[in-house]
């Protein structure tokens, strides 16, 4: 779940959970998908059978299908919530770690904590989150990151 925030005092949030997600399934169907859009269709992520012959034995999803979830994810339990929220925008990474494949077929879920939360201009809070990206049954995760978020209150 989500964290709510109060703005009135924005140092109590540091450290705090920022939700966990939902486990997601990534099927080949989706890395198909991802692979058309962004015309990335090297054989490791498309082609099934060569997959088959390289040390992970299947294919995997592309690391940027994995880092792109976590929008998904954001609207799924990960993330922070000002009261009056208007909107929030993606304003960035200041860091990203791909440290596994996903699989095909493996099931994958969002966690966060807060590291930073500054208030840019008035009803603009920039907060930066500890991303980590699991991957069912896995001790390594898939993804680490640290995400920049900016949300609006009116």
């Amino acid at each position: 779940m989500t964290i709510r925030i109060d703005t009135a005092n924005l140092a109590a949030c540091i450290g705090q959970d920022a939700g966990t997600s939902d486990w997601f399934a990534i099927d080949q169907q989706r890395i198909n998908d991802f692979a058309d859009v962004t015309l990335d269709h090297q054989f490791i992520h498309v082609d099934p059978e060569r997959a088959k012959e390289t040390p992970f034995g299947s294919t995997i999803a592309h690391g940027f299908l994995t880092l792109s979830m976590l929008a998904y994810f954001l609207q799924n339990g990960v993330g922070v919530d000002v009261p009056n929220r208007t909107m929030g925008v993606n304003y960035g990474f200041d860091k990203v770690r791909f440290l596994q494949p996903v699989k095909v077929g493996s099931r994958i879920r969002a966690s966060a904590k807060v590291l930073e939360a500054t208030e840019k201009n008035p009803g603009q809070y920039l907060f930066k989150l500890d991303i980590t990206v699991e991957i069912e049954g896995e001790d390594k995760p898939a993804l680490r990151a640290e995400w920049l978020s900016m949300v609006f209150a009116g």
